[in-house]
């Protein structure tokens, strides 16, 4: 059974859509990411204020770091990548570091871009549809 580690945004509902219709078709996909919720980003961001710390001191506290080796060891027992759009900096760096370990990464668009973007060919496959996703990743 394939492993999919889908990528995205923990505010984008369709991520738990496609998760469902992936493992109808008996995919193995990791989403428990967004189980935090949409506002995580938020609250941590509050949290690392009141202590006075920076960006870049919180990414090196051991909550960051935690949550970014869950991800990373996910990532890296994950056979593909799907990126499901909208989804923002974190999932994009999350695609290109699978891509660049050598592992298929699909792009599962939202609609037709406002605004075209030429390193999306980085991708295994840019997607309109869930059907045209399956065909690709059979």
């Amino acid at each position: 059974m394939r492993k999919v580690y889908l990528v995205g945004s923990m505010r984008n509902p369709e991520v738990l859509e496609v998760a469902r219709q992936l493992r109808a078709y008996g995919f193995d996909v990791f989403d428990d990411w967004i189980s935090p919720g949409a506002d995580t980003d938020e609250e941590w961001y509050a949290y690392e204020k009141q202590r006075g710390r920076s960006f870049t001191d919180a990414l090196q506290g051991e909550h960051a770091q935690n949550v970014f080796q869950f991800d990373k060891r996910h990532i890296d027992a994950a056979d593909l990548l799907v990126l499901i759009l909208p989804a923002g900096k974190s999932a994009h760096m999350e695609l290109g570091y699978a891509i660049g370990q050598g592992k298929p990464g699909y792009i599962l668009l939202d609609g037709e871009p406002e605004r075209f973007d030429v390193i999306y060919a980085f991708a295994t496959g840019v997607c309109n549809t869930l059907g045209e996703l399956m065909e690709q990743i059979g």
